[in-house]
């Protein structure tokens, strides 16, 4: 249910996208290009249309996504990714190499510090 008002946002803020390219503005807009809608509807009926339909997508969006919140899936595991992340990065010794195990890793000897003389 959540995939689904994810993709009714998504699809709704699309249309928005082109509805808001075809509204009218300032320097005329995408609208000049559907003169011959203006004739039949008249102008002040094309705007008002549009109008009604962006604060409709609007609205549509808010819902959805309010929804998609309210549907969002809960978490199965009582630990959280840093947890596990952390739990991961604790067990993972530092001194290994990927594709080699651990146990096959030998350790430099040590080197012993040279004894001080004492001072004649």
């Amino acid at each position: 249910m959540y995939t689904l008002f994810v993709i009714l946002v998504v699809i709704a803020s699309i249309f928005m996208c082109l509805i808001v390219l075809i509204q009218e503005s300032k320097g005329g807009g995408l609208a000049s290009g559907f003169a011959s809608g203006n004739q039949v509807m008249g102008v002040r009926k094309t705007t008002d249309v549009i109008e009604k339909i962006t604060w409709g997508l609007a609205a549509a969006m808010v819902v959805f996504s309010v929804l998609s919140v309210y549907m969002l899936p809960t978490p199965v595991a009582d630990t959280t990714v840093m947890e596990n992340a952390a739990a991961a990065q604790k067990a993972t010794a530092p001194t290994t190499l990927p594709g080699i195990p651990a146990a096959d890793i030998q350790q430099a000897p040590a080197t012993e510090a040279p004894a001080e003389t004492p001072a004649n």
